[in-house]
């Protein structure tokens, strides 16, 4: 049957193919999460045990800041939630270098196969959003059982939802700045983990450019780490030991922008198929020259100590920076981006047969 002859798809019947959100793969890639998941709780256990005994031990850094949550036994709700805390990140950590070990260059180990680590970013990715939202309803129910005595439920309640799962809504101290971080890391992480789920709507090539961006979910959670958990709040070895862990990230970005698995993105100023579109061009090599000095930041917050850690003789330091406009600022510049940058990869709505060039090459030979 020749093109001519074929009948035309109906473009309603396109529609409900292509235009909606993939439930079953989602169903699919949850329950495949459930032993990843049972391992996070289990891990989160432990390190809600390891909290619980430095607490017990009197070497909790936590209880120099917060002398009143000693006794461990009153307030395990915010010990649970710090467990939440560092549990999510850690599996933050795994499903970043899982993302970029599949999208760079292909590991030289026959066991990791390219469908495995994807299965496996895809699995730990949502047990990351499941652990920052049980991290979140700890602190809720820390905030209620710290606050429990000094007005009405109800108002308490009311409260207490706006300050732990409205971005802005915590107005005092240090959370100003760093819940509002955490909470802008979990929705971001939200949408653009789940984006993968839409790309029969969006196309491949939009979904792709979207998902890139999940790294700045990662750096909110470090940032928003490093800023409130209490654990890490003074100056010490395990602060220095949280930078340092940021460095093989970096090292493994920084190799899969050089060797990107898909050609289409490597970097080719000499040669056949060089760069020959600037803008593309300036944006590799900008992204490439960021990562280095990115590193090379790293490097000297190690080398110097200069962590933003606060003095382990007092509670506070000169200020919490930056303040919140320019963090509300930063997320209207990103959403400017991704804006743009859904406009310009948006699919076509056209559904008339595609240019005589493409069939030729689609034909079997």
């Amino acid at each position: 049957m020749t093109d001519a002859a074929r009948p035309p798809v109906p473009s309603s019947g396109r529609r409900r193919g292509t235009r909606r959100f993939d439930w079953p793969g989602l169903r699919a890639d949850a329950r495949a999460a459930i032993p990843d998941a049972s391992l996070a709780l289990v891990v989160t256990g432990l390190v809600f045990w390891w909290l619980w005994a430095r607490v017990e031990n009197g070497s909790s850094p936590s209880i120099r800041m917060m002398p009143p949550f000693e006794d461990a036994s009153e307030y395990w709700w915010y010990w649970l939630c710090q467990a939440f805390g560092w549990s999510a990140l850690l599996w933050a950590y795994i499903t970043v270098v899982l993302g970029l070990l599949r999208s760079g260059a292909r590991p030289p180990w026959r066991w990791l196969s390219a469908a495995r680590v994807e299965k496996w970013h895809r699995t730990t990715s949502l047990t990351t959003i499941g652990l920052m939202f049980l991290h979140m309803a700890t602190f809720f129910g820390a905030e209620l059982q710290t606050n429990f005595e000094n007005q009405p439920m109800g108002e308490l309640v009311r409260e207490t939802l706006v300050k732990v799962f409205v971005p802005g809504g915590y107005a005092t101290g240090t959370g100003r700045v760093a819940i509002l971080i955490g909470l802008l890391a979990f929705y971001l992480g939200i949408v653009l983990g789940l984006a993968f789920y839409l790309r029969q709507t969006t196309g491949s090539r939009l979904w792709r450019a979207l998902h890139r961006f999940v790294i700045v979910v990662y750096v909110l959670s470090v940032w928003h780490t490093l800023l409130y958990g209490t654990n890490v709040w003074f100056d010490g070895s395990f602060r220095t030991l949280v930078w340092a862990l940021q460095m093989p990230l970096a090292g493994l970005l920084l190799l899969r922008l050089l060797a990107p698995a898909r050609p289409s993105e490597r970097l080719r100023l000499r040669g056949p198929g060089r760069e020959s579109r600037p803008l593309p061009l300036t944006a590799r090599a900008a992204g490439r020259l960021a990562v280095v000095a990115t590193i090379a930041g790293l490097a000297a917050v190690i080398a110097s100590g200069a962590d933003g850690g606060r003095p382990d003789h007092g509670h506070s330091s000169a200020g919490v920076w930056p303040e919140r406009w320019v963090i509300w600022a930063g997320l209207l510049a990103l959403t400017l981006v991704l804006v743009a940058v859904a406009h310009r990869l948006r699919p076509s709505r056209s559904v008339g047969p595609p240019p005589e060039g493409r069939r030729r090459a689609d034909r079997p030979r």
